[in-house]
């Protein structure tokens, strides 16, 4: 009888194959296919467990719906939307960022609120010792007697914490520096990452205590060690932001217990992090006089609108190729809106320079920014002034249409609370019809202001 072969087996996504390859050929990631246990025989029967009653199945109908799987708040608003209304008690919440971002500064804000509130907090720190948390929390405000500080790397001895504190809140920064004894590798590994999630997300659902995790990711922005983290735990947040600016976004890409559309605005300060709940004012920059190359738009991050104002900037050029710049809008998106603009407006826009960028640092990813970017471009290229009482959304078609987006009535209701009178959106019909009413907008605002100062 010939011998069976081993098999190979991919750590991010289970693939197999028969030989050792270097990329996996499902997820295509490297270096991640490693050998598996060979099988010494088939299981032909299994005997079965008789269940307890407190284990049995029951009719859906009779789970109780409340009681103690309640969202009780965290003290910070803007976190809390993000979940869905609070932390639930059991649930595990990975959250994830680039270095630098501010993961820690928000979880160690998110261990002192509810330290305060009077509940038991354990914050174990795998990458700090106790007195450099210490300092930062004494800068941040976050020293209060509720909060337990632990610097451990070891899993068996972090269980051991929480026997010994019962806390009702557990937070681990971060998953990937804690390591278990029990398996072979180094941490950080896709073995041992496994192996400490699964441990602390079922010490979670046995004593109902909620755990927020902290997950490194990797160059691409995917949080780095197995694909299984993000099907184990409950919740994944991305902490997102620019490092050139104060303004970070929280959003939940996996949310069990709430909706992922929701996004969450803070602000680095010195003293720490502050939440930013009506950030309206962040993307708009009202100076005293139009300037041409100017217009603003409402965003939809969730269902949150945000207004934002794009700026653009038109100049000849002589080069054989001209440049086209973008900061914060989708490079990609703007070349073919200036293909739009060229065959369906008569803007000639092949022999110059083109930059398009938004303020405060915002990034727009939507079609729904399509008409404020057309027209910043068409007043840059024509510097004629757009209004600032003109806001603009809508998504441009190749055929020079604006289509209807999402949101329509939140945009809408978001300009009129703002100030913005005159709002363009898919009603104009073409991308002509558009640029009229915006220029025509500006014009009588111009002829308002010369009979003012006259």
């Amino acid at each position: 009888m010939a011998k069976a072969s081993p098999g190979y087996t991919c750590t991010e996504c289970g693939w197999n194959t028969v030989k050792w390859v270097g990329r996996c050929g499902e997820c295509q990631a490297w270096g991640t296919v490693v050998e598996e246990a060979t099988k010494t025989g088939i299981q032909v029967k299994m005997k079965p467990v008789v269940v307890s009653e407190a284990n049995a199945a029951r009719p859906i109908t009779e789970v109780p719906a409340d009681g103690e799987l309640k969202h009780w708040a965290s003290g910070i608003n803007e976190f809390d939307r993000v979940l869905g209304g609070g932390i639930v008690p059991g649930a595990a919440i990975l959250l994830s960022g680039e270095p630098g971002v501010g993961k820690s500064t928000l979880l160690l804000e998110v261990a002192s609120r509810a330290a305060k509130t009077g509940a038991k907090v354990l914050y174990v720190s795998a990458e700090e010792s106790v007195s450099q948390v210490r300092l930062r929390a004494s800068r941040t405000g976050a020293l209060t007697d509720n909060l337990y500080l632990a610097a451990e790397t070891d899993l068996s001895t972090i269980i051991g914490q929480i026997d010994a504190v019962s806390p009702a809140l557990l937070i681990v920064d971060s998953v990937q520096t804690v390591a278990s004894s029990a398996v072979e590798g180094l941490a950080g590994g896709p073995s041992q990452v496994r192996e400490v999630a699964s441990v602390l997300i079922r010490v979670a659902k046995e004593r109902n205590l909620p755990i927020l995790l902290v997950g490194h990711v990797t160059k691409d922005g995917s949080i780095a060690g197995p694909r299984l983290l993000e099907h184990l735990v409950d919740v994944v947040c991305q902490f997102e932001g620019d490092r050139q600016t104060a303004l970070r976004f929280v959003r939940a890409l996996k949310n069990r217990f709430g909706p992922t559309d929701e996004v969450g605005c803070f602000e680095m300060t010195g003293d720490g992090i502050a939440e930013v709940p009506d950030p309206s004012g962040l993307f708009l920059s009202r100076s005293a006089v139009a300037v041409s190359g100017t217009c603003a738009t409402v965003a939809l991050e969730g269902r949150r609108p945000l207004p934002v104002e794009i700026q653009a900037l038109v100049v000849p050029t002589s080069a054989p190729n001209p440049r086209r710049v973008t900061n914060g809008v989708d490079s990609s998106r703007v070349a073919m809106l200036l293909a739009v603009l060229e065959r369906r407006a008569g803007l000639k826009l092949s022999d110059k320079d083109v930059y398009v960028s938004t303020v405060g640092g915002v990034r727009l990813n939507e079609p729904g920014a399509d008409l404020g970017i057309a027209i910043a471009v068409a007043s840059a290229f024509h510097d004629k002034p757009i209004a600032h009482t003109v806001a603009a959304f809508g998504e441009i078609s190749l055929a020079g249409e604006i289509r209807p987006v999402n949101g329509g009535k939140q945009r809408d209701a978001e300009a009129t609370r703002l100030g913005f009178t005159t709002r363009i959106d898919d009603k104009v019909g073409t991308l002509r019809s558009a640029l009229k009413a915006a220029f025509d907008t500006a014009k009588d605002a111009r002829e308002r202001e010369i009979d003012a100062a006259f």
